[in-house]
């Protein structure tokens, strides 16, 4: 039984009042005791952020084939191990290397298909406490003429507390980050223990969209000095934001001409949206926001709106406290167009536009963190349903989800939220299952030399892939029996082929 229920509903597209949300209620901030910002953080606070119990190891050795909720096949083939959780992932040009950051601070570089054991030098000092470190990595949309790429990553202000989140720009060049500089120190500093966001994508118009978290160090009391500012249009808290490729802002963004607000803000009232893209086929911008204890969301962001973190949430605070007194509907902000119950936990998202997959094709695809779930969504107008869910049984934290140039799917899972030693991380690519066949080797070697081995690898390879021709031993008889089941479904023998491989079958892959 999948664990995930989910209920959709009708957006509510109100006018914004700023007279009434512009600011948070200042008195939900007085007296609130916020750990790294009214003191250092304690002994036990920062245990909290670095267990001492590394998690190693891999959920996939070989290449495993499972099938979805709905019997979809797929097959996961592990591409690398021994990641530290792994948050972002992006494709160089040509398809043969790609980077990946690892949250305690490490930007890894594979190139066909080799991991570089040592890290991408030319990362500046970074903050790895709790949920911060080194967060997501895009493309220039002219990278292969410029070579800059985007990072985020968690800041520390010294000698003062508080850590906020930062959007640096570099050259990759021979292997390394150059002329590295910050174009957006964001305005979120809290406390270190606080959520960060760092989701960024260039959107079809050229800008670069950041989400920025709700900084709540504090997540299992009721009262916090960070949650309320998610509604305060003079910080950065709980926003996305939208700016050029220098980080400066647009002079078409929803509120530069409101001088009681920054001009970066695209839309405001988020927790911590993790997922945003565009769908193909109306343009449309969409995001995922992971609640707290419940309140997971899907939103289709409209410049200027207010999302209602957290005066309007179906979450709870982690001390089972309702977060909001009034959780559905408020005037000025936008209900989400649907929500999860219980928590499904969404990561990155995107639109499948591949051809590996057609049952997927134009389906918005999440990655589940807690719920340990990748999800398929479909979207008409309003009305959101969620169809599939795979990959339960890997019992992995999915963190990130993309469509590769090939068509296939590439996910980074980890083990655990927290934990900086951990080399539990993986890089996986999800295939078909007769990507098998299409990857292996010129000479077969996965099946035993002897006239036939060709004749197998075309005729049965074509369509379930070797490794699941190979799954089970059968007797002579029982192989019969499959090979006219096949040619009853469309495969195309002739008598002496058919007796070949029958022959093949019968003497290389039967049963005692």
């Amino acid at each position: 039984m999948s664990p995930i229920v989910y209920a959709s509903t009708a957006a509510v597209l109100a006018t914004i009042s700023l007279a009434t949300f512009g600011k948070p209620d200042a008195s939900v901030n007085s007296a609130v005791e916020t750990p790294g910002i009214t003191a250092p953080l304690t002994a036990a606070q920062i245990a909290r952020a670095y267990p001492k119990d590394a998690l190693t190891g891999a959920a996939v050795d070989e290449p495993v084939l499972l099938k979805s909720k709905g019997g979809m096949s797929i097959r996961v083939v592990k591409l690398a191990e021994g990641l530290s959780h792994p948050d972002g992932l992006v494709f160089l040009p040509g398809g043969r290397e790609m980077l990946i950051t690892e949250r305690p601070g490490r930007l890894r570089l594979m190139s066909d298909g080799v991991l570089d054991p040592r890290p991408v030098a030319g990362l500046p000092a970074i903050n790895n406490v709790g949920l911060g470190g080194l967060h997501d990595i895009v493309l220039h949309p002219d990278f292969e003429a410029n070579r800059q790429l985007y990072i985020s990553y968690t800041k520390d202000r010294e000698p003062q507390t508080g850590t906020t989140l930062a959007i640096l720009r570099a050259r990759f060049d021979e292997g390394r980050l150059k002329d590295v500089e910050d174009i957006l120190v964001v305005d979120a500093w809290e406390s270190p223990l606080g959520t960060y966001g760092g989701r960024m994508v260039f959107g079809p118009d050229g800008m670069l969209y950041i989400s920025v978290g709700d900084r709540d160090g504090t997540t299992s009391s009721d009262t916090s000095s960070a949650r309320p500012e998610a509604q305060n249009l003079e910080n950065h808290i709980g926003t996305i934001l939208r700016v050029r490729e220098d980080g400066t802002a647009p002079p078409d963004n929803p509120f530069v001409t409101n001088p009681d607000a920054d001009d970066e803000i695209y839309s405001y009232g988020h927790r911590n949206v993790y997922g945003i893209d565009w769908d193909p086929g109306t343009g449309e911008m969409w995001a995922v926001e992971f609640g707290p204890a419940g309140g997971d969301e899907i939103n289709r962001i409209i410049p200027g709106h207010n999302y209602g973190w957290p005066l309007v949430s179906f979450g709870r605070h982690y001390s089972g406290s309702l977060v909001s007194k009034q959780p559905w509907y408020r005037e000025g902000m936008d209900n989400p167009l649907f929500f999860w119950n219980p928590a499904f936990n969404p990561e990155n998202m995107f639109f499948y536009t591949g051809d590996k997959f057609p049952r997927l094709n134009g389906s918005l695809m999440i990655a589940g963190a807690g719920s340990k779930t990748v999800a398929q969504m479909s979207i008409r107008g309003d009305f959101i349903k969620q169809g599939d869910t795979m990959l339960t049984e890997l019992d992995v934290r999915f963190r990130d989800i993309r469509q590769g140039p090939d068509g296939y799917i590439y996910l980074l899972t980890e083990g655990r939220l927290r934990g900086p030693r951990d080399t539990d991380g993986m890089l996986l690519r999800l295939e078909p299952p007769s990507a098998a066949a299409a990857m292996a080797s010129a000479d077969g070697a996965a099946l035993p030399d002897a006239d036939g081995k060709q004749l197998i690898q075309r005729s049965c390879g074509s369509c379930h892939g070797v490794d699941m021709v190979m799954a089970k031993s059968r007797s002579p008889g029982e192989w019969k029996d499959v090979l006219n089941s096949m040619i009853g479904k469309g495969m195309n023998l002739n008598d002496a082929q058919y007796n070949e491989v029958l022959s093949y079958l019968s003497e290389h892959l039967s049963s005692p």
